[in-house]
């Protein structure tokens, strides 16, 4: 699997090219080498669980990451100087990111983050804190979910492997 050209090296070339599903493609590659799977029909029995609990795991991973990245990713208003920049206040009136390199953003934490932004009351927050620690519960549950599925069809050491990628828990 050759990546793509441009500089930046990543994953389908340079950093304005990011292919999630290379990614995906590549470290599922990977852990098939990782895992010393030879055998194409021991594979498509493994692929499929895999892929699904790659993805749970992305979805999941992604919620607790564009929390801590903030707007757009680059660390929300007042990230520099204390919010007294132009670049600052230019950035909090872009839209912000509906999707993020592991997949759809968290509607329920961007209204979470607007509350706070906004000062909401408490109960509104509490409401919007309500509503995220839903969804993430039920992120939560369907890696779980896709981690026990995955974990039906390995061998011990595979299963251990999988951990280690952060597959099965």
């Amino acid at each position: 699997m050759a990546q793509g050209g441009g500089g930046g090296g990543g994953f389908g070339g340079g950093r304005g090219n990011f292919d999630p599903a290379q990614m995906k493609e590549m470290r599922l590659a990977d852990l098939r080498d990782q895992m010393e799977v030879k055998d194409d029909a021991e594979w498509s029995a493994i692929q499929g669980k895999l892929s699904k609990a790659f993805d749970a795991s992305m979805t999941l991973r992604g919620m607790t990451m564009q929390g801590m990245m903030g707007r757009g990713g680059r660390g929300g208003r007042g990230a520099r100087n204390g919010g007294n920049n132009a670049a600052d206040d230019q950035q909090a009136q872009r839209p912000q990111r509906r999707n993020n390199m592991f997949g759809e953003a968290s509607t329920t934490l961007e209204a979470l983050q607007k509350a706070i932004d906004d000062k909401a009351p408490a109960a509104e927050l509490k409401a919007k804190l309500a509503a995220y620690r839903a969804e993430l519960k039920d992120r939560q549950a369907k890696f779980d979910a896709a981690s026990e599925d995955l974990r039906s069809v390995l061998t011990a050491r595979q299963e251990a492997i999988a951990a280690v990628a952060g597959l099965v828990n």
